[in-house]
């Protein structure tokens, strides 16, 4: 199977947001936008992460999975606040794919089997929010890394695949919007347990972290964010986006000015897909 490039859109009411280690959010803009502009630049799927819906208990995505379907034609999987059932009808409704879940399956890992059996397995993604500990664990959180789960996460990953899950979302928390790579170790040993797909998310900033991933990782997907969104933002967001709010939060210009983003060397999105090609890796070229 291919190894597919997953745009990842971290989304805070109707913005599309970015920070460090999931938190610091800034606002970048509109993720219907660079939804699309990811689409028309070949991007094989999108993941939509809605990152208050823990508190707000429930995903407020349904419109803009509505109006993302009429216009994108690839497969959109959608995560956040989805509790049960039928949260998951609601959303693949509006036209979703897949959904991702996290803090229902970790209360409640039955849900996994019941969201499996009437939705299918390809359409259960679990999401494992890792951070590694000092004696080299790594462990499971919900609530962008804020809520330790009890769980070790490579256990829970393997227990997420035997329940049902079709593929698992595995972001390193220690790693996210930092650029210092993926962490290899965490989707390696995790990859090598499970016979469902991997996604690797977290802390990409610049080409040779995907490539690297995918060889040393064994990576079946990459969910990428920082290393694309800043290439869209610097080479010149498209009309419509908010760049002159009250503060610095959204500011285009101040993003692009950012000198704490010089650890990652964004790429546009067709740039990936040549590297990993280049590689010997299998994958979809726009």
């Amino acid at each position: 199977m291919s190894v597919r490039v997953i745009p990842r859109l971290d989304i805070k009411g109707p913005n599309l947001v970015k920070g460090v280690h999931m938190e610091g959010l800034r606002v970048l803009g509109k993720p219907e936008q660079f939804a699309r502009h990811y689409y028309e630049s070949g991007a094989d799927e999108l993941l939509y992460m809605d990152v208050v819906a823990s508190l707000y208990g429930r995903n407020s995505l349904l419109d803009l999975i509505e109006r993302t379907a009429r216009e994108v034609f690839i497969p959109l999987t959608v995560g956040g606040g989805i509790r049960s059932v039928a949260d998951i009808r609601r959303v693949l409704r509006a036209g979703a794919d897949k959904v991702a879940i996290n803090t229902e399956a970790v209360r409640r890992p039955e849900f996994i089997c019941e969201a499996a059996h009437v939705f299918g397995s390809s359409t259960i993604v679990v999401s494992i929010e890792a951070i590694r500990q000092s004696d080299g664990r790594y462990l499971a959180y919900t609530d962008c890394g804020r809520e330790w789960t009890g769980l070790d996460a490579v256990d829970w990953a393997v227990k997420a695949a035997e329940l049902g899950a079709g593929e698992l979302l595995v972001s390193s928390v220690d790693r996210d919007g930092t650029g210092k790579g993926f962490d290899v170790e965490l989707t390696r040993q995790i990859a090598r347990l499970v016979s469902v797909p991997v996604i690797a998310s977290g802390g990409a900033g610049q080409l040779e972290h995907v490539c690297e991933v995918v060889d040393r990782g064994s990576a079946d997907a990459v969910g990428l964010a920082s290393l694309l969104h800043y290439d869209f933002v610097r080479s010149g967001a498209p009309s419509g986006h908010a760049t002159t709010p009250k503060t610095q939060e959204g500011n285009l210009e101040f993003v692009r000015r950012q000198t704490a983003w010089s650890a990652i060397r964004s790429v546009p999105l067709a740039e990936v897909k040549q590297c990993l090609w280049n590689s010997g890796v299998d994958c979809r070229l726009n």
